[in-house]
């Protein structure tokens, strides 16, 4: 493959230096963040961080695909999960992208990156195990400008160039050693200076774009990573839900930070500091935002009233046993519940507390990892506009 011999100096500054101007105010918005987000984490009981952190999964995806101009609602993607696919061909392929998205955050949230999510063995494996789950029509991309079509390999580096918008990244040759330097940057930083470089390891990567397809959603698993591990985010909130509702300032940041230095005043790197320090104050803020919207929707108070309300119109429409309620508030106040305590809770005989237990779960409500495993709350995209309003659009 060629190299054009770049300089791996044209990727900088690939941090924002400490004696910036806007260092101070950065480092104030990433403390922020840090105390939002471990805020929110113990506002929640255990019990139920799983099936959130689940929910988020598909809304991750979700927001992720709409940036890729991909509309899946997260219901569709539910049922890819269950292996419910569509007839028609192209909404079943978006569900098995879909799927692969979520399995690979699944796997990063469960800790297979967790130390790895800025070396080049690490991004290559997100977008392996991506990429090979992909159906064959979604492997293939098209050269705009000569019709050439050439299918994406998982896991492997660009091998020609490539042209995203008006900037043209690195040849492909030069790509082992930028993502060498990218490692080398992002690997070894303390807690603040990770949660500024979440931001500026979004672009580089972008900018140095190292494989032919599939940068985009690396490049979000990756931010979605670093932060999980930085933050102890326990899964709960999404960035990309933050940048696709406010796509047009994110990818207006993003070309921007493509631009050179403009004078003197803008830093000592090839590129602008200043651009950079711009998208990284609009991520950090885009992060916050996110974190506060998910404590507003999961204040227990609230949450605890909205699902109580949906729960007493099922009983009302006979879908659940008239003592649901009795079960649902026990779980939401102690996170999950034995299933010997539901005759205790529901003043009931067992035969009876099994009938309702098993309607609960059958509804999608609660769920157990096995049948004599704690009955936990599950939140799914099926009950997410009565529960969590605003999660995502209401489907069509």
């Amino acid at each position: 493959m060629t190299d054009q011999g770049e300089s791996i100096s044209l990727a900088e500054p690939m941090l924002i230096r400490g004696g910036s101007t806007h260092r101070t105010a950065l480092t104030d918005l990433a403390l922020t963040l840090a105390t939002k987000s471990a805020s929110l984490r113990r506002s929640l009981p255990k019990g139920i961080l799983g099936g959130l952190a689940n929910l988020v999964r598909a809304m991750n995806c979700y927001y992720s695909n709409l940036i890729e101009g991909h509309r899946t609602h997260p219901v569709d993607i539910e049922r890819a999960l269950r292996k419910e696919y569509s007839d028609d061909a192209e909404k079943r392929n978006l569900q098995l992208e879909s799927e692969a998205h979520i399995i690979v955050q699944q796997w990063i949230d469960e800790g297979g990156l967790t130390g790895r999510e800025t070396t080049v063995d690490g991004l290559m494996e997100i977008h392996r195990r991506f990429v090979e789950r992909l159906p064959e029509a979604l492997l293939w991309v098209e050269n705009p400008e000569t019709g050439e079509r050439k299918q994406v390999i998982p896991g492997a580096l660009r091998d020609r160039y490539v042209r995203i918008g008006r900037h043209i990244p690195v040849s492909p040759g030069a790509l082992p050693r930028f993502m060498e330097r990218f490692e080398t940057v992002y690997s070894r930083l303390g807690k603040t200076d990770r949660i500024l470089a979440a931001a500026s390891a979004h672009h580089r990567l972008l900018w140095i774009h190292p494989f032919l397809d599939g940068n985009g959603r690396v490049a979000r698993l990756m931010s979605h990573a670093m932060l999980l591990e930085t933050l102890d985010t326990g899964a709960l909130w999404s960035i990309a839900r933050g940048l696709a509702r406010n796509e047009t300032d994110y990818k207006s940041h993003l070309m921007a930070c493509d631009m050179k230095r403009r004078n003197d005043f803008d830093g000592r790197g090839h590129l602008s500091e200043e651009a950079l320090a711009k998208f990284t104050r609009f991520f950090l803020n885009t992060c916050i935002d996110q974190v506060d919207f998910m404590a507003s929707l999961l204040q227990p108070e609230r949450l605890r009233h909205r699902i109580l309300i949906w729960i007493e119109e099922q009983i009302r429409m006979d879908a659940l046993p008239k003592q649901s309620g009795m079960v649902i508030e026990a779980v939401l106040y102690r996170g999950e519940l034995p299933r010997g305590d539901v005759a205790q809770i529901v003043d009931t005989g067992k035969r009876q507390a099994r009938r309702i237990a098993s309607a609960l779960v059958e509804q999608n409500v609660l769920a157990s990892e096995s049948s004599r495993a704690p009955l936990r709350l599950t939140f799914t995209a099926q009950y997410a506009a009565r529960w969590m309003p605003g999660l995502f659009p209401e489907r069509a």
